[in-house]
């Protein structure tokens, strides 16, 4: 109800299938999901002496908190912008070196412009060359599962060379004018990535990843 009172729920009743499409210029608010995820986080030397399965590594992640509004996000994506950039920092990497993008992206009309000025940022002219894509255009805004849940959409990106669509998208904003990956899935090399999550109050989390090399 509250989100309801708040306006930022999506509209799109009569065709709920398209009703979560981050980035198109006709997103009116995001649609609730459900489901859950689990990540197990454990060092290499641990992972190895059981013979578990390593799928990647997290190399850097990082937490800002802008207090700009309790529901509003800064145009500028001044929050979510440091903590990409302390994110990269940890991980010890540059622009150049991020591959892929799972954006928080919620088919809100502020978060999608915030977090797009805030990729441009951070990455300046290689936020044009980067792949990226909303898991919510999908599955809908897990809320508290949101994180976990894309993290592991993240990971099988880079295990499999392939990175999931942003669907939905079938109507290009001006204001959010980079590489979406619209509606079809493409194969794409993914060495590092990076997956964002930011909240209402301006809680702003980032993480990076490196697919696991035994070698």
């Amino acid at each position: 109800a509250s989100f309801a009172a708040m306006k930022v729920l999506s509209t799109y009743h009569e065709d709920p299938i398209k009703a979560s499409r981050p980035f198109d210029a006709q997103r009116d608010g995001f649609v609730p999901g459900e489901g859950a995820g689990m990540l197990v986080l454990e060092t290499l030397e641990h992972a190895q002496d059981r013979a578990a399965e390593v799928y990647a590594e997290i190399i850097g992640f990082a937490v800002t908190d802008d207090a700009f509004h309790i529901v509003m996000p800064e145009e500028d994506g001044d929050g979510p912008a440091r903590a990409m950039a302390k994110a990269l920092q940890d991980a010890h990497l540059n622009p150049q070196d991020i591959d892929y993008i799972n954006a928080h992206g919620t088919s809100t009309q502020l978060n999608d412009k915030s977090e797009t000025a805030a990729i441009k940022r951070v990455m300046g002219e290689r936020a044009r060359q980067i792949p990226i894509s909303s898991t919510k255009s999908m599955i809908g805004h897990l809320l508290g599962a949101a994180g976990a849940v894309e993290a592991i959409a993240t990971v099988l990106c880079m295990n499999h060379g392939i990175v999931h669509p942003t669907i939905n998208l079938e109507h290009p904003d001006p204001e959010c004018d980079l590489d979406y990956v619209p509606n079809e899935s493409r194969r794409h090399e993914v060495r590092h990535a990076m997956s964002n999550s930011f909240g209402f109050g301006g809680q702003n989390a980032c993480i990076v990843l490196k697919r696991f090399d035994d070698n």
